[in-house]
């Protein structure tokens, strides 16, 4: 049997294992199951790809989505490594080879949707296969997809039962405790070895503000910190998605549109570019992402508040995973809540999964509430304790402004008690502030004793204290009563009087601007580098993959330091295992020699 080390060098080019990188594949090649949570970047892949390529037959991998199958089984073909997916894409002869290829032996790895995992005869196929393992790749779907519209993820637990002599690892950059438990429940995977990373990246600098003309301050955003980056932008709806696409476009960026409802093929055209492309944005609702590899994503956006805390790690995550600096800048309001919760309603999950997932939005609006440090909020979430503030925050650069806001609470929820907690946010703003509207004369709200007092604050200024009531718990959104705010349990000590409670005072947010380019190390020259960028280019586009499968941008600033001249000198380099110098050293090592002519020119 190949070592996992060996394995490790020579398929994949890499000296070392980074922990517990080197646990986890142990115990899964001793045969045991293993429950793996890693931040995104941490090299999770790594932790099924090698069993699979040491334990004899073939590793079946559950994916959730077909781009993501076919990229990962494209970037392990670079490697020379047996890999294959059966899904939807394929004819019935091609099905059919891979079907053959996998009962002869002659596959490493083969990836599965759960559907077709899930068909009679995809099981009488795996059972008459040899197999090394069964690796449930991004987990938290059986949770998060689980109890909706892809209830195929239920029925994972049958696994253990079916081949209960094949080990299976479960693994996920996003769960917080609760849904870590439901995972190894839903999974039969109790006697599981447990293996969790910190959450923490570093790289990534987390600010959260409010929507207020959103365009403009996309705009001001990209324009001033990130002009020529590659970027994501999540929406919540496909029409926001190609609106904001277009009218980027029209804004001078290469701006893309994803959703689930474009045509496979124009998904799969605008996922290429991005990966292929070093400064397009892809505009794109959750649909996009899952999965994508690309290492220099300099910022993600959300234009709309995410409905968990989990879906805001994991779609930040995104950026930064090269581990250069990275921005996850957000912006949202009141009315984000109200549809994320008109879509829970109509939701196909249990009663008790609409209350779970309450509970999680409103989690995440009070990450986006708070006042202190959100690196600290949002890894506590977790379950990780952070000590000290991170510094790389909004919070922490641009510390939150406070006003003792008391008696304007006080006179909110009073508004809401006093209108029979059947109205919207508007109403209420119009109540307080005595505006003589049809509506108020048909519900004779202009008798009530709350009515025109609170004439102190703007418009802007109640719905700031509205959201924040909502974002701690003090009131919430009836969705089924069209939005209309309805007091909680722990707004009565304030109602009377007998605590006091201070606010955010909203602000425009400050631009906090940084070097948006690749930063080189002082002594590699920039001639040497783009030389290399364009043979990785070339290269790229000759295979039909992305420039960072050839090599990511580590291994290109490696060649510009030590400027190898001969194979064995390129075989040296980070990333660089026995397959890839076969196929690329020639053409690297031309092109360093041309650059090095050049320069002496």
């Amino acid at each position: 049997m190949t070592s996992a080390l060996k394995v490790l060098q020579t398929t994949f080019g890499f000296s070392h294992f980074r922990e517990p990188q080197q646990a986890i594949i142990d115990a899964v090649v001793a045969g045991n199951d293993a429950f793996v949570l890693m931040p995104t970047g941490g090299g999770k892949s790594l932790c099924y790809q090698i069993p699979a390529l040491v334990r004899p037959g073939c590793g079946v991998v559950i994916s959730p989505l077909i781009a993501l199958m076919q990229d990962q089984v494209s970037a392990l073909q670079q490697l020379g490594i047996r890999a294959s997916f059966l899904n939807s894409t394929l004819d019935a002869h091609s099905a059919s080879a891979v079907e053959q290829a996998l009962l002869s032996g002659e596959l490493d790895l083969l990836y599965l949707a759960p559907e077709r995992l899930n068909q009679t005869r995809t099981r009488a196929l795996l059972d008459s296969a040899t197999l090394s393992l069964f690796a449930i790749d991004e987990a938290h779907c059986v949770s998060q997809w689980g109890h909706d519209f892809r209830a195929d993820y239920l029925q994972l637990e049958q696994l253990q039962h079916l081949f209960p002599s094949v080990p299976r690892v479960a693994l996920t950059a996003t769960a917080d405790p609760r849904t870590q438990q439901e995972i190894v429940d839903r999974l039969g995977l109790e006697q599981a070895a447990k293996f969790i990373v910190g959450f923490d990246r570093p790289n990534i600098q987390y600010r959260i503000g409010l929507k207020n003309n959103p365009r403009q301050q996309l705009l001001r955003f990209l324009k001033e910190e990130h002009p020529t980056d590659a970027g994501i932008i999540y929406c919540l709806s496909r029409k926001k998605t190609e609106e904001i696409a277009q009218w980027l476009t029209e804004q001078g960026f290469d701006a893309l549109p994803y959703h689930a409802g474009l045509s496979a093929e124009l998904r799969a055209a605008h996922q290429a570019r991005f990966l292929r492309d070093d400064s397009v944005i892809v505009v794109a609702t959750i649909a996009f992402g899952m999965g994508i590899d690309k290492p220099d994503v300099r910022f993600v956006v959300h234009l709309d508040l995410p409905k968990t805390v989990e879906s805001y790690y994991q779609e930040t995550g995104r950026a930064g995973r090269d581990g250069a600096p990275a921005t996850a800048w957000m912006i949202y309001g009141l009315q984000d809540v109200i549809k994320l919760r008109q879509m829970m309603q109509g939701s196909q999950g249990s009663d008790q999964h609409k209350r779970l997932e309450q509970h999680r939005l409103n989690a995440m609006l009070g990450l986006c509430e708070i006042t202190s440090c959100r690196r600290q909020s949002l890894l506590q979430y977790f379950g990780e304790d952070y000590p000290q503030p991170c510094g790389n925050c909004d919070s922490c650069l641009d510390p939150a402004k406070t006003w003792d806001a008391t008696e304007a609470c006080r006179m909110a929820l009073s508004a809401v008690a006093r209108t029979g907690e059947r109205f919207g946010v508007n109403h209420l703003i119009d109540v307080l502030r005595g505006k003589e509207t049809d509506k108020m004369w048909q519900f004779e709200h202009h008798l009530l004793p709350t009515f025109g007092v609170g004439t102190a604050l703007d418009n802007h200024q109640w719905r700031s204290v509205f959201r924040q009531l909502v974002g701690r718990s003090y009131l919430s959104v009836d969705v089924e009563g069209y939005g209309a705010l309805k007091l909680q349990a722990q707004c009565r000590p304030l109602l009377r009087g007998e605590v006091s409670i201070a606010l955010r005072l909203d602000q425009k947010q400050k631009v906090i601007k940084r070097q948006t380019k690749t930063t080189l190390p002082a002594e590699i020259d920039v001639g040497m580098w783009e030389a290399l960028r364009e043979c990785r280019r070339e290269q790229a586009e000759e295979q039909g993959v992305p420039p960072y499968v050839i090599f990511h941008d580590s291994t290109l600033i490696e060649m510009c330091t030590r400027l190898p001249q001969t194979r064995d000198e390129f075989a040296n380099l980070t990333g660089v295992g026995e397959r890839k110098l076969l196929k690329y050293a020639d053409a690297f090592l031309a092109a360093i020699r041309r650059a090095q002519d050049e320069a002496a020119m």
